[in-house]
């Protein structure tokens, strides 16, 4: 029987070095550190260079991974880089990153499902070398979320921040029991029918524009906990664990009333969620692997800890991914 397992060997993430605090904010659009805060937790996050793009925020994430495991960007097989905000309509930024590298075998390319895009790409991942068609991949979720926000849309432009998260993954042959290392379960769902809930209005076909994020807040609060729950309820399911199995809850890092009231609905301990919001705003793609990598570093996160992953994004895209590190 093929038991392999995705172990994580490394991470990484990066920020870029500007900061723009709530108080900044405060005068540039009607709002005000304490509206923010009261809303969504968050106090601070990062905007991009200007001609600092995607693939260079990944590039320094994937730097920092490849060191943390220990391996050069020749041991790897595959890039997969989750994205809504590539440096160019095309090639991928994965392919970019893979150049940057200075990567001339395996394979690269992009996922795109939002806030949700590193669940995906991880479990795409996971895929592939369940398969044993490659061993080892980089997984990368980055944006540069500034370039496509309006800055006088006081609802949407406080919100997100720029940056980048990566983890190395390694096939491992493990016993095909919950006490593996590695993905144990993932789960992923997709819904177009709240599109326009959460979207950008412009891109090639459709415009040959960039456009803007469009969001429809309440809206999108009132499915996310459902939605959430969803995926891992299901990871419940599929391994026989449960939420007071768990070590470390994970979630995108989106808005901290939604990580409270899902941590909450899912009886998840306070102490086990893992909450860096308030310090990067909403990442996107990139939240969850720079939340990893700052419990990581900060020694909460230890060999064999089980950990529940989650994210939703717009589409809506939603899923879980459920490891033991």
């Amino acid at each position: 029987m093929n038991n392999i397992r995705s172990t994580v060997l490394g991470c990484g993430s990066y920020l870029p070095e500007k900061a723009l605090s709530n108080a900044e904010l405060a005068t540039m659009v009607d709002t005000s550190d304490e509206w923010i805060v009261q809303r969504t937790g968050i106090e601070n996050r990062h905007v991009a260079a200007e001609g600092e793009f995607t693939s260079d925020l990944a590039f320094e994430a994937s730097k920092k991974a490849l060191a943390s495991a220990g391996i050069e960007a020749s041991d790897l097989d595959a890039i997969i880089v989750a994205t809504s905000t590539p440096d160019l309509t095309f090639p991928a930024t994965a392919v970019i990153l893979q150049e940057k590298l200075g990567l001339k075998s395996g394979f690269a390319f992009d996922v795109q499902a939002v806030c949700s895009g590193f669940v995906f790409a991880l479990s795409t991942a996971d895929a592939y070398i369940r398969s044993g068609m490659v061993n080892r991949v980089l997984v990368v979720g980055a944006e540069t979320f500034s370039r496509i926000l309006d800055w006088e849309d006081r609802t949407t432009c406080v919100l997100f921040g720029d940056g980048a998260g990566a983890v190395v993954l390694e096939g491992v042959e493990g016993t095909g029991s919950v006490s593996d290392r590695g993905v144990l379960t993932s789960h992923l769902r997709s819904d177009g029918a709240h599109k326009e809930k959460l979207y950008v209005d412009g891109g090639p076909s459709a415009t040959q524009t960039t456009g803007h994020l469009r969001m429809e807040g309440r809206e999108v609060f009132k499915h996310a906990v459902g939605m959430i729950t969803d995926v891992i309820t299901d990871a419940y399911a599929a391994t026989g664990l449960s939420s007071d199995d768990l070590d470390w809850f994970i979630p995108h890092q989106a808005n901290k009333r939604i990580i409270d009231a899902s941590a909450k609905k899912l009886g998840i301990a306070t102490e086990k969620v893992v909450t860096t919001v308030n310090q990067h705003g909403n990442t996107s793609a990139a939240s969850i692997p720079l939340a990893i990598d700052a419990a990581v570093r900060d020694g909460r996160v230890k060999k064999g800890d089980l950990i529940m992953l989650e994210a939703m994004g717009g589409g809506f895209t939603w899923g879980s991914v459920l490891l033991r590190w």
